[in-house]
């Protein structure tokens, strides 16, 4: 290895951001530090930066893995972001990440940081499953590992809402406003359901202080697209290449990005507008259009298209048949959506299938597949109920969910054994042994994935369990292109 990027002395102006970052305090402490927020809020917030500067950069904490820390620490958080698009690569380093912090053994120096009065926002990208949310209740689930934990050492936290709660605690007694917390995963009305598994979680320790946090606290929801792969060794070597010194921590996505953000900062924010956002004062319809177009279309693909036999989204949109399942799945997800003013949804289903084909993204399906259990109720069935409610075809959800259970069967009869990555993967592989769709859904149900007016549609789940029973006899090829015929 040569040597490794530190400051930006080392780099060609062109490269550099427009800003001096050592001239601009920390006002966000983001939780979940990951190719995605790197991507992302941190590369939305450095142009901010570049353009009205403002005490905006960005504490990074990971809450398990040290990897973050051992990548942005002794680059000072520099880190090259490579954008690419089917005919070019661009490269710049981003500079608004002023520290990277685990907070998997001891979470003080990060509390340190939220507490103080200069931190204004918290967000986070964590992944649905790191919560702990009871979403039938709108609270938090005690019986979560991370809340479990957090509730018998509530002194030095480790999982998501012990920290927030830890450090909206450290305020309340500070005498300090709350900062806002801005929940950037994909949930539908994120953050709403996490005010309420936060004060959940507070009300466990101190019901004055949930109710604190309750009246002061904001919970802006958000919804975030930007197709982000996991880095490589080719993602740094492409970095080294590209700013002339060697880059341990760059990542790579796409040249499209979109943010829609409720607009309910109290203690002020950054103007992320000046980077794209859309700011709106109700984004649920933005949420349930990517989640059950993008994020649903995604789920199809992962699962179809890993037992199948490929790797990559761009690889599995190559097969005629694949692509079009998508095409029919996207059109069967615009039609249980409402109008949004100013928006087609034609014209959005062509731009999603132009970024699965982007030849210079390696997206990995399996990477997509992990934790389908959180996924699949918001991005699959949501749709389900809303088609039948508005009488229109529910086919292409059974084959999204039939793929899916028959990934979760760990069967390797068309492919290749592998590892199902699911917090209830144990749980979930008996479901494929299910005896009939009657029991099918009733497994579902008592995995709390299915609600009950769900689990009563015996023509959806007759379907899923035939094409399930069929994916587990044949190979997913033949399967997928009789669904087309």
């Amino acid at each position: 290895m040569g040597q490794r990027l530190e400051n930006l002395a080392q780099i060609a102006p062109r490269f550099r951001p427009g800003y001096q970052p050592e001239a601009h305090d920390t006002g966000i402490v983001h939780l979940g530090l990951g190719a995605f927020h790197k991507a992302h809020q941190a590369e939305m917030t450095d142009r901010v930066l570049a353009a009205k500067g403002g005490d905006w950069r960005i504490l990074g904490v990971s809450l398990r893995s040290w990897q973050a820390h051992h990548e942005l620490a002794p680059q000072n958080g520099l880190y090259t972001l490579l954008i690419k698009s089917a005919e070019k690569t661009d490269g710049r380093v981003i500079a608004s990440i002023a520290g990277a912090l685990c907070a998997a053994e001891d979470s003080g120096p990060a509390l340190a940081v939220m507490i103080r009065p200069q931190t204004k926002i918290v967000s986070l990208t964590v992944t649905e499953k790191a919560y702990g949310l009871d979403r039938a209740r709108q609270g938090c689930d005690p019986a979560h590992p991370a809340v479990l934990a957090d509730l018998a050492n509530f002194e030095n936290p480790k999982g998501v809402l012990g920290l927030l709660v830890k450090a909206l605690q450290g305020r309340w007694q500070a005498g300090y406003p709350p900062f806002t917390v801005l929940c950037c995963d994909n949930l539908p009305q994120n953050g709403r359901l996490l005010a309420g598994a936060v004060v959940d979680f507070a009300r466990h320790i101190d019901p004055a202080l949930a109710s604190w946090i309750d009246q002061n606290t904001a919970f802006p929801s958000t919804m975030v697209d930007r197709i982000t792969p996991a880095p490589s060794e080719a993602t740094r070597a492409e970095a080294t290449k590209i700013i002339g010194i060697d880059d341990l921590a760059a990542v790579e996505t796409e040249d499209f990005c979109q943010w829609v953000i409720e607009d309910n900062f109290p203690q002020g924010r950054p103007q992320w507008e000046l980077a794209g956002a859309l700011f709106t004062k109700d984004v649920t319809d933005f949420e349930q259009m990517k989640l059950r177009m993008l994020n649903g279309s995604h789920s199809l693909l992962a699962y179809a298209g890993f037992h199948a036999g490929y790797q990559f989204v761009r690889d599995a949109m190559q097969d005629p048949n694949l692509a079009e399942l998508v095409r029919r799945h996207l059109a069967a997800a615009a039609r249980t959506l409402p109008e949004i003013d100013g928006f087609d949804y034609a014209d959005y289903a062509g731009a999603l299938t132009r970024r699965f084909e982007n030849p210079a993204i390696a997206h990995a399906l399996y990477q997509i597949a992990m934790d389908g259990s959180e996924k699949i109720p918001q991005r699959i069935f949501a749709a389900v109920s809303e088609a039948r409610r508005l009488e229109q075809p529910v086919f292409p959800f059974a084959f999204a969910t039939a793929a899916w259970l028959r990934h979760v069967s760990r069967a390797t009869h068309d492919g290749q054994a592998y590892e199902l990555r699911d917090p209830i993967a144990d749980k979930l592989q008996h479901l494929s042994l299910s005896q009939g769709p009657d029991r099918l859904a009733a497994g579902l149900a008592g995995l709390g994935l299915a609600d009950r007016l769900l689990c009563q549609d015996q023509l959806f789940w007759t379907e899923v369990y035939q094409l399930m029973t069929d994916m587990l006899a044949r190979p997913m090829r033949a399967v997928i292109a009789e669904a087309i015929k």
